[in-house]
Formats: C-alpha cells, sequence, structure tokens
C-alpha cells in the first residue's frame, strides 16, 4: 500500500494574496509529507475554476517541489490532453525534463478534464474531446521512446522530428488515467495502464471498481497497449482529517467536504457558490445530505443517469475523519478492496493549514507505519 497526498489548491477566498498563502502552505506540506514517509504529490489541473481548484500550472507546481524534495514521487494527476491546451509534443518533453530533474520520481496521469468551463476556454465542445484525448494519449508515449516522430492524425499532425529530451525513466514513467465513471475503468483496464479513481467513492465502491478495473486489465489485449510497458495499479481518493482531537476532526473535514461538493457543483451543475459557514458535525452533515437531494434531482430533470461518480462527493462515511485509529480502520477498508495506493485529499478550501499539518505528522508517524509493519500473509502463514 502506497501513501500519497493530491492537490487541487482550492481556497476559500479567491483573492491573489490567498493564493500565494496557499501556494506556499502546500509547499511547506509537501515537504513535511516527504520526512514523514508520503510516497509521492500527485496535482490536479484545472483551468477556470474559481474557488475548487487553482492548480492550473501542475508541470510549475510539480517541478518547483520536485526540486525541494529528494525522494517523494511527482506526480501528474493527471494532465489534460486537449491539444489546444497541452499539444502531445510539449508534454512528451515536458514530462521528459521533470522525470530527468527529479532523478526518475515521475508518474504521468491523463485526462480529458471534467467540465465545460475548461473545455470551452480553450475553444472545445467537452462532449467531442475523448477521441482527441485518445490520440494523444497513444502518441505521447510513442514521442518518448522513438528518435523521431512523424504522425499524421484526425487532430494531431507532427512532421517528422527529433523530439527532446527522453526521460530518464526507461522506456517512460508509469502511466495512468483518471477515472470517475465505470467506462473510464474499463477503459484504463483495457489499455493497460494505472487507474486514479478521483472521487469520495466509499470502500464498497472502490471494491466494485476494482473489480472492473482487474478484469479489463487481465482480459487487455496487446494492441491496445498505451505505452510499452503496462502499469497495473488502482489508487483511490481518501478525504482525511487526522487530529489527536477527532470530534474537531469530523468537524473540520466535514466542513472542507462540503466546501469540495458545493465547489465542484458549482461549476458542474450550475449550483449556488460553495459555504464556508462554521457549523457543527451533524449540522454539516445534514448540509451534505441535502446538496446530494439537490444533485439527484438536478440529474433526473436533466435526464442524466445517476452514478456514484455524481453523488460521491455528498456522502458522509466515506472519508477518514477522526483520529489517527480512526484513519487506520478506514484504509486498512480502502486496502481490503483492491486499492494499491491511497491519495488523501487534505486540503479542501476551508480546512487550516495548522489542521493539515497536524494530519500528515499523525498519518507518517502513526498510520503509515502501521501497514508498513504489516507481515505479508504468506509470511505469516508458514
Amino acid at each position: 500500500m502506497k501513501f500519497s497526498i493530491i492537490y487541487e489548491a482550492q481556497m476559500a477566498d479567491p483573492s491573489p494574496a490567498s493564493e500565494v498563502a496557499c501556494f506556499n502552505e502546500i509547499v511547506d506540506q509537501v515537504i513535511l509529507a516527504e520526512e514523514m514517509g508520503f510516497d509521492t504529490v500527485w496535482a490536479v489541473e484545472h483551468t477556470a475554476l474559481t474557488q475548487y481548484a487553482h492548480m492550473s500550472a501542475p508541470e510549475t507546481f510539480l517541478a518547483y517541489i520536485a526540486g525541494r524534495t529528494t525522494r517523494i514521487g511527482i506526480g501528474h494527476g493527471v494532465v489534460c490532453l486537449p491539444p489546444a491546451m497541452n499539444h502531445p509534443v510539449k508534454v512528451a518533453e515536458r514530462i521528459a525534463t521533470l522525470d530527468i530533474l527529479s532523478g526518475g520520481r515521475v508518474h504521468f496521469g491523463m485526462g480529458k478534464g471534467g467540465t465545460q468551463q475548461e473545455a470551452g476556454t480553450f475553444g472545445y465542445d467537452l462532449s467531442t474531446l475523448q477521441p482527441m484525448i485518445d490520440e494523444s494519449m497513444y502518441l505521447i508515449p510513442k514521442i518518448m521512446t522513438q528518435d523521431e516522430i512523424e504522425h499524421d492524425g484526425e487532430y494531431i499532425k507532427i512532421p517528422r522530428r527529433p523530439i527532446h529530451p527522453k526521460p530518464l525513466q526507461k522506456p517512460h514513467p508509469p502511466l495512468y488515467y483518471a477515472c470517475t465513471r465505470e467506462a473510464t475503468l474499463e477503459l484504463a483496464g483495457r489499455r493497460g495502464i494505472g487507474a486514479l479513481v478521483l472521487g469520495f467513492s466509499g470502500p464498497e465502491e472502490i471494491a466494485r471498481k476494482n473489480e472492473v478495473y482487474r478484469e479489463n486489465f487481465r482480459n487487455r489485449k496487446i494492441e491496445d497497449q498505451v505505452g510499452i510497458v503496462p502499469t497495473e495499479h488502482l489508487a483511490a481518493f481518501c478525504a482525511a482529517c487526522v487530529l489527536d482531537d477527532r470530534d474537531e476532526a469530523r468537524r473540520i473535514g466535514l466542513r472542507g467536504q462540503r466546501f469540495f461538493a458545493e465547489a465542484i457543483a458549482h461549476w458542474y451543475q450550475g449550483g449556488p457558490k460553495p459555504s464556508t459557514v462554521d457549523l457543527s458535525a451533524e449540522e454539516q452533515e445534514a448540509a451534505l445530505n441535502k446538496g446530494k437531494e439537490a444533485i439527484v434531482t438536478y440529474l433526473s430533470e436533466e435526464k442524466i443517469t445517476l452514478g456514484d461518480e455524481h453523488t460521491s462527493n455528498y456522502a458522509v462515511a466515506q472519508d477518514a475523519y477522526g483520529n489517527a485509529d480512526d484513519c487506520i480502520r478506514y484504509v486498512t477498508r480502502l486496502q481490503e478492496a483492491g486499492a494499491d495506493e491511497v491519495l488523501f485529499l487534505l486540503q479542501m478550501g476551508t480546512i487550516p493549514h495548522s489542521s493539515i499539518m497536524e494530519t500528515i505528522r499523525n498519518i507518517g508517524t502513526k498510520v503509515i507505519p502501521h501497514f508498513r509493519n504489516q507481515v505479508p500473509t504468506a509470511l505469516a502463514a508458514e
């Protein structure tokens, strides 16, 4: 089991001063996370989603993090591949350069972005993007591994050119895909790449998604493989606030989750801006349940099939809010569900920096050692 942190750069106050503070705090958090034994820091890529995600230039953020650290993995979770947003040649060049300068620590996730707000920024209709993403996804590993590339595709045309540099990891860094719906898990499995399950899916849902992913990975065809080598890996979101005061952790964590859920609903479904009101844990739970009901009503009116990807953000029992023992119990359930990696989501818009730092220390000193000291089942049976 690997233990990582994923960042959106969320903020209740979207002012320039708040952005400066947020990014500087994240740097401090990642430096502590490396000291505490975390495996990877992941960064999303979103554009024009005020409050929900100000992580719009992850290549710059991760390059800076790579220079400030020595061991922790550097994860793009994910690079959005619409060509006008990130041309495949530039993506291949940036990933390779970062891999060299980080000493071979890069994990390369791919995706398309989730909102028309983002797609429209670059002149696209979100519903038409998948074929472009597919073309780039197959092309980028070729650029990374071939001396010269020439491509005459439907959406991307590259005359014969040598593209430099090549990544330090051979033949290329491990590859992943952003997965929320069953179709994307099937795609990741069929194409032999890792699955980043980016959503508040609980252990039962992770178990179901893991089964879908593993079955498709086992039955994949060689001609569908993205890249030269396969990556079998399922990483699961885990919202967490781990404090010595478990009641305070639950209050703070649920407030952060409510902000996350309402911020994304604002951009995905046109809901109101997220609330920052400080309520009790019970009151935040009630607000999350009310928000879930509103999403179900909206989807019904829009004749959209209801799925876990639409409502999981509002679930109030799919988290690690509490003390270290609570976190261990929840992570154990994710492990039993088939997760290879836990993507801790700590930095939700209203959660204070001090609480995030305490959470990182508690996970590093109490949670990670619990799992690292486990005796493998085969050895325990001897």
